[in-house]
Order: C-alpha cells, then structure tokens, then sequence
C-alpha cells in the first residue's frame, strides 16, 4: 500500500472502511459472475474510492448536513452505503434475468449500467455542499466534471465517447432523480432512487441525536431513523427483489411511508420488487 493510500485509509472511519470492503467485494463478484469479463466496475471503483476530490465533496456534504442543518448523515459513509445498496439490487435483479434500460434498449451492457449507478450514488449528495434545498441540481451541477474526466480516464479511446457520454448521462439522471422530484425513466436511475430511500437505520441518524439542540423542523426523521433496526434486500419470493425494514418502535413506519415508499412510487424499478416492515417481534406487513 502507497503512502497516499495509507493517509487515505487513516483519514476514514472505521464504518466507512467496513462499507468499502463491502463493496469491494460485491464488484469483484459481479464481474467475475456478471459482466462476461468487462472489468470496467472494477477499475472505477478503484479510481473513485480514493478520488480525493469525491472524498472532500462528500465530507464537507456532512459537516454542512450534520452540523450546519442538524440533519442526518450525507457523507460518505451514506453514499457508500447507497451505492452498495444499489449494487447489490442490480445484482439480484441480474441473476433473475431482469434487464436494465441500457441491456434492453440494446445501446450498454450490464457493466455499462454498474459504472453508471456507481458514480451516481457517490455523487449523488453532493449538493449538500451547498445547501437541502434543490440539493439534487446541485449535485448534478458539481458532479458534470468530475464523472467526465473520471470517464475519459478509463475509457480514453475516440471510439468512447458514446460509451462515455450514456454512462454519464445515466448517472446524472440518477443524481438528479433520487429525491423523486423530476420525473426518471431508466431502471438504473430508479435503482438509485429506492437505494438510497434503504439508508434508513438507526446509524445514520447518530450523530445528529447526539449533537444538543432545539426542537426543529424535520426532527422527525432522525427519531424515526433511531427506531430502524436493519434494512435486508434480498431475493424475491413473487418479484425479483424483496426489501425488508425491521424496526424496534412503531416511528420507524414514518420512514418506510413517508420517505421509501413515495421514493418507490416514481422509480421504474417499482415493479421489480416487494417491500415488508414491522416492529420486531410482530407480524410484518407488506406494502407492495
């Protein structure tokens, strides 16, 4: 390991390490089962998990977050977290033989698709560098560049630059899209979508109860956040994916109704997948 990648792995929480190793080797698999060879996931994953750019947009995302808006995380443990959520539903949705947009539209492969959800779900809060509101503009604003020359860097050659401008324009469809508030069509983009509505445990809302302050609008999402427990996404039993949202008090269901399900509602993955939740110990109910 380089001096450069030491400092790098010193500067990261230990969550934040465990979440990389995740998805590290959820790539691997992928392209060793998935992509017929194309090790494009892997290569990106490379370069983007210690961009220092990426690195820097995604701390200060959480600083302004946290401790600017006395919000919930949207850092980089989050965005991780959201992009191997998403890697780990386009997975299962391949073994069951559900094509993306790109494979059905025949103009991308399967690894095409990866590449593109991957740089949107780590670019996709970036805008909170800037503020909540219209913050997934923002982030499609500030992450243009970064993803072309991310992309350039990989897929250098001129016979390119079609792969190059699908990829990016799928990921900024995605990181524009994931607040349901512009209407998306692909099912990348709507991966993302119900991704990051799945980064809802107690975990991400830790810092923020722990920080005194007063009564403020949109407490309620950290209280409800505390109450999840552990969020499953796994194989379907009557669609491809199933997701699974356990909780330890009845908040917990704002989460799943007020923030999941409306982000499910505009994604066109919806029909891909089932949704339970319940309070531990009780009978879960299914939503979809």
């Amino acid at each position: 390991m380089d001096k450069e990648k030491e400092e790098s792995m010193e500067s990261k929480s230990p969550k934040e390490i465990q979440v990389e190793e995740k998805i590290t080797e959820l790539v691997t698999k992928i392209v060793k089962e998935q992509t017929s060879g194309d090790d494009l996931p892997i290569t990106l994953w490379n370069s983007l998990r210690n961009h220092q750019e990426i690195a820097a947009i995604q701390e200060y995302a959480n600083m302004v977050s946290i401790g600017r808006l006395g919000l919930n995380d949207h850092g980089p443990v989050h965005m991780k977290t959201v992009c191997r959520n998403a890697l780990k539903m386009l997975s299962i949705l391949h073994t069951a033989g559900m094509q993306t947009s790109l494979e059905k539209e025949n103009i991308g492969t399967f690894a095409d698709s990866i590449a593109a959800v991957m740089l949107a779900s780590l670019l996709h809060d970036s805008g909170m560098t800037i503020g909540r509101k219209g913050h997934e503009l923002y982030s499609g604003i500030i992450s243009y560049s970064i993803i072309e020359k991310v992309l350039s860097q990989l897929l250098p050659e001129d016979g390119d630059i079609l792969r190059r401008t699908i990829i990016r324009s799928i990921a900024i469809e995605g990181i524009i899209g994931h607040m349901a508030t512009h209407p998306i069509h692909s099912v990348e983009a709507g991966i993302i979508l119900i991704a990051d509505g799945c980064d809802m445990t107690k975990g991400r809302a830790r810092i923020p109860l722990e920080i005194p302050s007063k009564p403020a609008e949109g407490d309620i999402h950290k209280y409800s956040a505390n109450a999840i427990e552990k969020v499953k996404i796994g194989q379907g039993n009557e669609r491809p994916l199933k997701i699974e949202i356990h909780m330890r008090a009845e908040v917990g269901f704002f989460q799943v109704e007020e923030v999941l399900i409306p982000k499910i509602q505009s994604s066109p993955a919806k029909s891909m997948l089932e949704l339970y939740a319940g309070v531990e110990g009780e009978e879960m109910k299914r939503y979809l």
